[in-house]
């Protein structure tokens, strides 16, 4: 393509890094900005968020609709992975810069833009999966980072660059937070957060409510599971997108889906977040009750291991590299039984398995029953042997150690 160098690609969202982004990249860069806002399920008003890019100086604004995308190839395959973070975050944000960063090259490509810029800052995650994903997908584009070059040294800087241009931004010095909103989650960082002895403020949630708030009788939900991939809830058939902001809807009023994590970032640091994942709690904890009954044991526990790996790629920014393609290929493989019906209680921020059923089910209560002894299905004799095969090693080893101690014996006495 055709490279003006002139031209650079901005992820805006109309927050306050972006919202002083587009002046700086005029001023320090004498640059042509294309603002570009991917909707993957922030909730906001987004003709607004155009309006005020080009009333900040962009040339243009583009404004996409990736919801059902980040649903359907993005969220689903990161469930049927089972790819959870250092055990609790379920990696909301990092699902979503791959396609963010996919559609600004995209973008850039149309536009014959030389460079994408974004807001992440030098010291998080974003920044690595941004970059990274551009690499893999046009290693052409060059990247403007401004945190990593700029002398605003803090997010209360940043506040004070936005009101010397008149620059309307969603944050204010008394609660400076840094929130991330997607289709799955929102994230809270920043401020009182970052001193680990501090609670977390109640009043933050935006997609839950306390636990303590929530209804006083348990709310019970029903998801159908083909081959891993939810299709149905309650009864009613729904696609990802719509089926996951329901989810999001019963999680929220019965306050699921809250945790408060200490979580190692890849750049080295430790960092504290508040997250909200309502519907994507629910829906994890489903699909993994359900492998529970239609995985074998050998390949459970591989899975799990694929699990942990897949996490770290996720979270890492290497969703478009040929290992993370692999380890598709292996979850798709391992989730052609997991077909089901599974039910959750939800009750005060709790979420339970209340029942499950699949026609793949490797739980077989003949086998299992404490009941009535079934001898042409179990034979219970048949376990003696069994412990004495598998119990040989350590036979074996408790002899040798007697041996050992009655010639010990001997010599003392000699």
């Amino acid at each position: 393509m055709d490279i003006n160098n002139k031209k650079v690609v901005l992820a805006y969202s109309g927050g306050l890094d972006t919202s002083i982004i587009i002046p700086w990249l005029k001023e320090n860069h004498d640059m042509d900005v294309i603002a570009c806002c991917v909707d993957v399920g922030q909730g906001d008003e987004l003709e607004p968020i155009k309006h005020k890019a080009l009333r900040t100086g962009a040339s243009n604004v583009y404004v996409i609709d990736a919801r059902k995308e980040f649903a359907e190839d993005y969220i689903i395959p990161t469930v049927k992975a089972g790819a959870v973070y250092e055990g609790k975050y379920l990696l909301g944000t990092a699902m979503a810069r791959p396609l963010i960063a996919k559609k600004l090259v995209e973008i850039a490509e149309k536009e014959g833009a030389g460079y994408i810029a974004h807001g992440c800052t030098g010291k998080g995650n974003d920044q690595v999966r941004f970059e990274l994903t551009i690499k893999a997908l046009n290693p052409d584009i060059k990247v403007i980072a401004p945190w990593r070059e700029w002398n605003i040294k803090s997010r209360e800087e940043a506040v004070d660059y936005a009101a010397a241009r008149g620059i309307p931004i969603p944050v204010t010095k008394e609660r400076p937070y840094s929130m991330d909103r997607n289709l799955w989650h929102l994230s809270h960082e920043g401020a009182d957060l970052e001193d680990t002895k501090n609670p977390h403020p109640t009043d933050i949630y935006m997609m839950t409510t306390t636990p303590e708030d929530a209804p006083d009788k348990p709310e019970h939900v029903e998801i159908v599971f083909e081959k891993g991939i939810p299709v149905k809830l309650n009864g009613v058939a729904y696609k990802p997108l719509e089926l996951l902001e329901n989810l999001n809807e019963i999680g929220g009023r019965n306050g699921i889906g809250l945790i408060d994590l200490v979580e190692n970032r890849l750049v080295g640091m430790k960092s504290r977040g508040v997250y909200e994942t309502p519907g994507g709690t629910i829906l994890v904890a489903a699909h993994k009750e359900l492998e529970y009954i239609t995985l074998d044991k050998q390949t459970m526990r591989f899975k799990q291991m694929v699990s942990d790996r897949y996490a770290d790629l996720v979270y890492d920014g290497l969703w478009y590299t040929p290992l993370k393609e692999a380890l598709d290929a292996f979850v798709d493989s391992t989730q052609q039984n997991v077909t089901g019906v599974v039910s959750m209680k939800l009750y005060k921020g709790s979420c339970v398995i209340s029942g499950m059923e699949s026609v793949y089910s490797l739980y077989n209560k003949d086998f299992a029953t404490f009941g009535e002894n079934v001898d042409n299905i179990y034979n219970q004799k048949d376990a003696e042997g069994f412990i004495n095969l598998f119990g040989l090693p350590l036979e074996v080893m408790a002899l040798m150690n007697r041996k050992l101690a009655k010639q010990q014996d001997e010599r003392k006495i000699g």
